[in-house]
């Protein structure tokens, strides 16, 4: 087994992970490690496609407040709004940090960033819909890895490309290091370091249909809930009202940003009833509950369960200048040509709002008086400072990375100037050995993709868009059954080195410990809210649910405890669209 010391060790390099890097790298004199199962470029910040909210008002009038106001709005008043002010605040200055180190966003004529609508993005509080995402054609995600992954290697930045972070030491209430497994060998390796970040992404493989990657298996998040850290709001996940049919393939937002409309199966644009206002601009939660109820009562597209999206009216000349890669999607996946055709799309499962609780510096914390584990930090779709609330605005997942990225790293710079390296514990490695050898020489009837495919329709069956009491209480009989089965699985694979096998197993098990987390606090939390949405219990509640949960693995079992919501300019009051 191999040691390697650092000052710092970040787990992931996607945008947060990548910029927290890059803030600590500007401190020569400190180590700083990053740690990504896949290339670097290939993180999931990639998929981003539509843009990155900021009000620069570059197109018409913005400001920061009100985008503050969208996104607690948004949020359905579960968002802490200190962090809301955080995350709109400092939008405005990382996107054009992130311009002056080289991205190539879209511009206007006159050479300024250009700005699209977004959903549930709007001018003067709800007036109507305003122009803030900032974007780069429909690849933004991919530039922003591109321009932060060229600057870190500018830095010199230690990346350590497909190690599998496998578990987070911890020594008398502290951070201590890692342990990950190099795949290419197969061998496990112990990164001591003052301190730790997660940015290990969301986990929406834990659905059938999710336009989220393989590799979006909960690692960080899972492996931190069996440390004893608490996960946050784990009942609210989103669903993205226009995945491809079937494949959960991702089509942004922007194409209803520029201009697309939903339809149902006799051609009207359905949204008229649900927002007037906004229409196909609306939050996510709502119109993916608009196009579930619009296939229920017997609208959809032929009678099947998909709608249209329809950007046709656009012209070739906008969608190939603005659309490239939807154009070039939905050409290669359903064979449409979107120029002249319709788009089959429906909700896909597609982001966390739960996960890893932080402060606004990026601090894990561990209880509801928000009581930091020292040296640990996290941030992304991993992590819960809570800027999304119930629901989460489109563009405002950018924004979240790369703010609290930049914070993270900043204030990691602090702590490690400010601590010594801990000793490690003996045999740091030794919880991590024993799993894997468990596996490795397991003889069990049970497969890792029969299980998989079980947790995943189980989970879209009962814990998708709409819920209930008895769904959610067999799903978690389900879950319980899954994971005393997982106790018997088998590999084929049984060597160390490119054990593909071996690391699905491993993100099989995070799979099951988020799927039963999301259950749980689902059927606790008995109101509706945001993404949250129970059809016994119908309406919001903030005089019993105004609150947020924390879930606690205890002795085998789960305990949820609550922690206020932060507010400071906004009440709470009806959402209307």
């Amino acid at each position: 087994m191999t040691v390697h010391k650092f000052d710092a060790v970040i787990i992931g390099a996607g945008g947060a992970g990548l910029w927290a890097a890059l803030e600590l790298s500007k401190h020569p004199d400190l180590k700083v490690a990053v740690l990504s199962k896949l290339y670097p470029v290939r993180s999931h910040t990639g998929t981003a496609q539509g843009g990155i909210g900021a009000a620069l008002a570059n197109l018409e009038e913005d400001h920061w407040e009100w985008h503050m106001f969208d996104t607690v709005k948004g949020g359905d008043y579960l968002v802490d709004q200190d962090a809301a002010e955080v995350l709109c605040r400092e939008a405005i200055e990382t996107v054009y940090e992130l311009e002056h180190m080289g991205l190539p966003f879209s511009r206007t004529p006159e050479g300024k960033i250009d700005q699209r609508r977004f959903g549930g993005h709007t001018k003067n509080y709800g007036e109507a819909p305003v122009r803030r995402s900032c974007y780069a054609a429909d690849r933004t995600g991919h530039m922003i890895l591109q321009t932060l992954y060229q600057q870190c290697i500018k830095n010199n930045v230690n990346f350590f490309d497909e190690y599998h972070f496998l578990d987070l030491i911890l020594v008398e209430g502290r951070t201590a290091g890692v342990v990950a497994l190099e795949i290419k060998s197969g061998e496990l390796n112990v990164f001591q370091a003052k301190t730790v970040l997660l940015a290990t992404g969301g986990f929406g493989k834990i659905y059938k249909i999710t336009s989220n990657a393989h590799s979006l298996t909960g690692d960080g998040v899972s492996i931190a809930f069996r440390r004893g850290i608490p996960l946050e709001d784990m009942e609210f996940f989103q669903f993205h009202p226009t995945g491809i049919y079937k494949l959960g393939i991702l089509l942004t937002e922007a194409m209803r940003g520029e201009g697309g409309k939903l339809l149902n199966g006799e051609g009207e644009r359905f949204m008229e009833r649900y927002a007037p206002t906004l229409l196909d601009l609306a939050p996510r939660d709502l119109i993916s509950r608009a196009m579930y109820l619009e296939i229920r009562e017997g609208r959809g597209v032929g009678g099947n369960d998909y709608l249209h999206l329809d950007v046709r009216h656009l012209g070739k000349n906008v969608i190939l200048a603005k659309l490239p890669d939807m154009l070039d999607f939905v050409r290669t996946y359903v064979g449409v040509d979107m120029t002249q055709e319709m788009v089959p799309v429906q909700p896909t499962a597609h982001y966390a709002m739960g996960g890893i609780p932080t402060d606004i510096e990026g601090r894990v914390v561990t209880d509801e008086k928000n009581t930091p584990l020292p040296g640990l930090y996290a941030a992304g779709e991993c992590a819960c400072v809570s800027v999304h609330g119930g629901n989460r605005l489109g563009t405002n997942s950018l924004v979240d990375i790369l703010v609290f990225g930049r914070r993270s790293g900043r204030d990691m710079a602090k702590f490690v100037k400010d601590n010594e390296l801990p000793e490690l514990p003996k045999e740091p490695e030794g919880a991590t050995r024993a799993e894997v050898s468990r596996l490795l020489n397991s003889r069990g009837p049970e497969t890792v993709g029969k299980l998989r495919e079980e947790l995943q329709q189980t989970m879209q069956d009962y814990a998708g868009v709409f819920r209930e009491e008895d769904g959610l209480a067999s799903a978690l009989s389900a879950l319980g059954e899954l994971k005393q089965r997982y106790r018997r699985v088998s590999l084929q694979d049984r060597g160390k080195k490119f054990n593909t096998d071996l690391l699905e197993a491993m993100e099989l098990g995070y799979l099951l410990d988020i799927a039963e987390a999301t259950v749980y606090s689902a059927q606790n939390r008995t109101e509706s809210r945001g993404a949250h949405w129970r059809e016994d219990f119908p309406k919001r509640d903030d005089a019993n649910w105004l609150k947020h949960t924390l879930l606690y693995r205890k002795d085998g079992g789960l305990e949820v405890k609550y922690k206020p919501v932060t507010i400071t300019k906004f009440q709470p009051q009806e959402r209307k669209y």
